[in-house]
Parts: structure tokens; sequence; C-alpha cells
């Protein structure tokens, strides 16, 4: 294992010059409240604005995850009600915007091939961002489409990041596996550049992200390790672990690995030592996830799992302390499928600037 961080004056500055205009200017822009700690908990009031279809233009209708689930009481927590948020998962073509323990706004994706949504964000100007399988989209609380990318035939994207929100960072699986950063306003593909090889096309990658320090954190879904790269491309931190589905950097500079292989999730200092882990196994049976996929660390130091599966019989989102203490769990399969991406909106920070938002 190899263990190294470049975060020196030179690499830094680098990182200003070819993306910091984009991600402080643009990523600082909201609607409204430019200066609000919570820029996606305020643009909620344009999902319930009297202009927002009940079903938009093409939307299929699509009913309940699992209409005879019957709910759960007892459990941490306040179930839906505890956060505002952002709610979307494999096996279900429909995403959520939930408020008070209510879905205040749908949005459903035509039924395909495979149903899977790998990642969502609402952005601080209303609109949400969205990777689909076998496109990435840009849609409004009106459920208007502004941006569409569909990739050529046999390649698949699982990762959409917002840097500003003119650009975006998607990952192209296929082969080989490109990563790219699109200017949605122009069309222009500022960046892009083929990965090393990553194995079969549609488990290749999951959860990509440029960090709050201008690398680019990839985690190899079948090749073992999770690898850092500057923006030259070069490998400056790696790190081996069985089946990495995600990896995050957080604001204390370790890295939260999602390991869906060996059904855990870690924390890991730039060292490769491990500081914190949990595993599935140390949760209560009646909760327990099957396996691991995405995680995210919360302001008061606290980290949500985010379950896609067993359906019914496991809970969708565990909330733990770093003591391992479960505070919050949501197990409600009627209405809401499984939680693969889940954007806390009353968590600090700007979604569209890298390293804000700890998922």
């Amino acid at each position: 294992m190899k263990a190294f961080y470049q975060t020196g004056g030179d690499f830094i500055r680098l990182v200003v010059v070819a993306f910091g205009a984009t991600i402080i200017l643009s990523g600082c822009s909201t609607t409204g409240q430019p200066w609000s700690k919570t820029p996606a908990l305020d643009v909620l009031p344009l999902f319930t604005a009297t202009n927002v279809p009940a079903v938009g233009f093409r939307e299929p209708r699509i009913g309940p995850f699992s209409p005879n689930f019957k709910p759960v009481t007892g459990l941490p927590g306040n179930g839906l009600a505890q956060h505002p948020m952002l709610y979307a998962g494999e096996d279900y073509n429909k995403m959520f915007l939930i408020k008070d323990g209510k879905i205040i706004w749908t949005y459903n994706t035509a039924p395909a091939d495979w149903p899977e949504y790998d990642d969502v964000w609402l952005l601080s100007n209303g609109n949400i961002l969205f990777s689909r399988l076998y496109y990435a989209a840009e849609v409004t609380p009106q459920k208007k489409i502004i941006w569409r990318l569909n990739p050529p035939d046999g390649r698949e994207i699982h990762t959409v990041q917002p840097i500003g929100l003119d650009r975006v960072l998607l990952m192209e699986n296929g082969q080989p596996p490109r990563l790219m950063i699109v200017n949605i306003k122009t069309g222009a593909v500022e960046v892009e550049h083929d990965m090393p090889e990553a194995g079969t096309t549609h488990a290749q990658f999951r959860r990509v992200r440029m960090t709050w320090q201008g690398t680019f954190l990839v985690p190899f879904l079948q090749m073992h390790k999770v690898v850092e790269y500057d923006t030259n491309f070069n490998e400056i931190w790696s790190y081996n672990c069985n089946r990495p589905w995600a990896a995050v950097r957080l604001h204390n500079g370790n890295t939260l690995i999602t390991d869906e292989g060996d059904k855990l999730t870690r924390e890991v200092n730039p060292k490769g030592e491990t500081v914190w882990e949990i595993k599935m196994s140390d949760l209560p049976a009646d909760i327990r996830p099957g396996n691991s996929q995405s995680a995210m660390r919360l302001a008061n130091g606290d980290t949500i799992l985010c379950n896609r599966a067993p359906y019914d019989t496991s809970a969708q989102l565990i909330e733990v302390t770093p003591d391992k203490k479960v505070v919050w769990v949501v197990k409600d399969w009627k209405d809401v499928g499984p939680a693969v991406s889940v954007q806390l909106l009353d968590e600090p920070g700007i979604p569209e600037k890298p390293g804000d938002l700890q998922r």
C-alpha cells in the first residue's frame, strides 16, 4: 500500500488557476441568499410553487416501492422527519424531496432495462443534477431538463459532481473509462482523460469526487483500490481495499471509504492508517444493511450509512456516532426505495463547491 498527499503551495496554486475561479465564483452563487449556511434548504420553496406540475411532460407515473410494507415504530430518531433531504437509489426510477417527514416533490424517469440512480445533487440555484446509468442530466423544480449528456453506446455514467453551477465532473465507465469535466452552458469538454484498466464496464466506478484540495479521488471498484490523482492525473495517493464503492475526502484530511466487499465503512488518514471503522455486523440485526455503498460524514461528526438492500428487512439510512451508537434510522420501504444517494439539506455547505459537503 502506498500513501502520500501532495498539498504544497505550488499544487494548490495550480488548482486555483485551473478550477478556482469556477469553484469560488460559481460555487458561491445561490438563489436569494448567497451567504446562507444551508443554500440547498433555502431553495425548497421553489419545489412547492404553483407553477410546479405534479407530473411533468412525458414523466411516467410510478407507484409506491413496496405498497404492502408496514410502518416500523420505536426506532431511534424521527424517521423521514429527522432531516429535509434529497433521496434516490437503485432499483427505483423515482427521486424524492422530503421535508418534515412528507414527500413534497418527486421526479420519475422512464422505466428502463436497469433502474439506477447513483448520484444526485440539489444545487443552490434549485436545480437537481443526477446520473441515471445511461445518461446524466439537470432538471428544474418545474421538471424541465435543461442539460443532458448521453454517452456513446456501451458506456455508463454512475458519477456526477457539480463543480460550480456551470460545470459537471463525471466518469464514463467503458473501454477505456474516461473522466470528464463538461461545461453545461457551452457544451465544451474542458477536461477529458482516459483512466487505467478498471475491469468490466458496469462495475468499474461508482462514486468519484473532486476533493476540496482540487484533486480527483477515484475508487476502482473491481481493482481493489482507491487512487488520488493531481490535476495532471499523476497518482499521488492510494489505498488498497476489497471493493470500494465510494470515497470521500473529509474536512479533517482523512478519507471515508465504503467497501461493499468487506461490508464496512472505514476512515483512513493520509498514512493509510485506520482511524475509525464500522462493519455492518456491528449493527443490530433488525436494521442491518446487506452491504455498504455510500456514506456521508455530518458536521456534528456522526456518519450516515446509505443502504440499497435487502428490501423491507433492513434500514435504508442509519446514523451512528463516533462511538457507533445508532441515533437515527429510516426504515420505510413503502414510498421510498433504496438509499444510494442522499443529500441532507440542513447540512452546512454549498453543494457545488467541492468538499463543502462530506458526501
